[in-house]
């Protein structure tokens, strides 16, 4: 590729990014919506034993490993005139949308149904939005090649990440007075039915003006990897095992915030009905303030190299958890969930970063692109943290005397359990990211000599496909 021709693909993907943006806001409100408000939902509204819950979470989180795999092997073998992620990412919106409207309508006439109604909504929700989550988020690699483009584009990309949150947190409370009184169940469905709105919108501008796929890649699907040798040979990478293993930690700590917070805003901080838009409000300036703050991520990201970032930012993370174990007043809580959107940012910037460098580096060895193979695996294990997520809260929901909800019996040791799941359990799991984190083996000075030699494979790619 001549000077010129390098100019206008690089030009072309700087327009690209805004667009391909978009496409994080559907895909955020989607998830999000999903954390903040299932558990309390089937848990204080619906009245679901936690027990049961609990089942429905470990079951759900099995078929993960079946089916995140799956379709990141399928996405990377995968050879149509359209690319390889695009038609799995529209056809995947339509039954993601509708599945958001049906997890808020469950049978209440017994205890066995609606538990079994719950197992398989959540089974559907995760095979629908997996597939528009993982092609989607198989494209940013390819699209930006190098640190500084994948710092830009993940900066509007979580950006939209913001927004999306604040949507996510905030539009279903506009229907919904109080969410942990069953009273407002219906309410619950009406939320879900706007919100799929807002997910489809997002996703078709996403679709028409924010997907380029390289042709360079094309090839990779005729020789792309089996699912079980996928798996293989992503877990012989050193590199990606020590990343899934800290990128667990911190989906475990952003897993637990939003599903515990609903009761910890009724509880602790004793936000009452027809306030429930403050619950909202905090969770959102949280990642308001991330949207700030992520110029400050962009800026280590570059400066001190991926690594040493995101160690920094498991400390800082931490540190940001502590006054939850001490607020008592809305205004306190304001303050603390400001200040957490610092360690949210890093997380979410940094993650995209690292594994980007992780699957340049795969490619190198293996001479192909898998992302969808990385982001599937990714997503597995990131996704178990939803049963650590669950099992922390069935321990301290057990130890308490809280199997059942009951509102009106409230006692001290109910309240530290919950304060204990907002910052003692993140705090643990942080504390294990960060020690496994200083062994990851790609540091700056080894990134930049890895990017100099993808550059160069890619330059011979092109070549070879000019010449067929």
């Amino acid at each position: 590729m001549n000077e010129k021709e390098k100019k206008i693909d690089d030009k072309f993907s700087r327009k690209k990014i805004f667009a391909y943006g978009i496409g994080q806001f559907s895909d955020t409100i989607a998830l999000e919506m999903f954390s903040f408000f299932i558990f309390t939902f089937y848990y204080a509204v619906v009245g679901l034993n936690i027990n049961l819950i609990t089942i429905v979470f470990i079951i759900w989180s099995v078929w993960n490993a079946i089916n995140d795999p799956l379709l990141g092997a399928l996405s990377d073998r995968t050879k149509t005139k359209w690319g390889r992620r695009k038609p799995y990412i529209i056809i995947s919106i339509i039954p993601l949308c509708v599945v958001m409207i049906f997890l808020w309508i469950p049978p209440r006439n017994s205890e066995i149904n609606t538990f079994i109604y719950f197992l398989i909504m959540v089974i559907l929700f995760d095979l629908t939005y997996t597939l528009y989550d993982l092609n989607y988020a198989s494209l940013f690699p390819e699209m930006f090649k190098n640190l500084e483009d994948r710092a830009r584009a993940g900066a509007i990309k979580q950006l939209f990440t913001v927004i999306g949150l604040i949507f996510a947190f905030i539009g279903p409370t506009l229907f919904i007075p109080k969410l942990d009184d069953p009273k407002y169940y219906a309410e619950y469905g009406q939320a879900g039915i706007f919100m799929s709105i807002i997910i489809a919108v997002g996703a078709i501008l996403m679709i028409i003006f924010g997907i380029k796929e390289r042709k360079e890649y094309l090839k990779d699907a005729e020789e792309a990897l089996s699912l079980l040798n996928s798996l293989k040979f992503s877990l012989k990478n050193k590199s990606f095992r020590i990343f899934i293993v800290a990128n667990l930690a911190y989906w475990y700590v952003i897993g637990i915030l939003p599903t515990i917070v609903p009761l910890y805003g009724s509880f602790v901080l004793n936000i009452g009905e027809g306030e429930s838009i403050l619950l909202g409000l905090m969770l959102g300036l949280s990642f308001i303030s991330a949207g700030f703050f992520m110029i400050f991520w962009r800026y280590i990201a570059v400066r001190i190299g991926m690594k040493k970032g995101y160690m920094l930012c498991q400390i800082i993370f931490i540190a940001t958890l502590f006054p939850f174990m001490l607020i008592k007043k809305i205004l306190s809580a304001f303050i603390a969930f400001f200040f957490v959107g610092l360690g949210l940012a890093g997380a979410l910037m940094l993650g995209d970063i690292l594994l980007s460098a992780i699957i340049d580096e795969d490619e190198l060895n293996t001479g192909l692109r898998r992302e969808g193979g990385y982001y599937g695996i990714n997503a597995l294990i990131t996704k178990l943290s939803t049963i650590f997520v669950i099992l922390s809260i069935n321990i301290v929901f057990n130890s308490v005397g809280w199997t059942v909800f009951t509102p009106e019996n409230v006692s001290e040791e109910i309240i530290f359990g919950l304060r204990s799941l907002i910052f003692i359990f993140p705090a643990i799991a942080l504390i294990i990211g960060f020690i496994v984190m200083s062994r990851f083996p790609i540091t700056k000075e080894k990134y930049l000599q890895i990017k100099k030699e993808v550059e160069k494979l890619h330059e011979e790619k092109k070549e070879s496909i000019s010449s067929d």
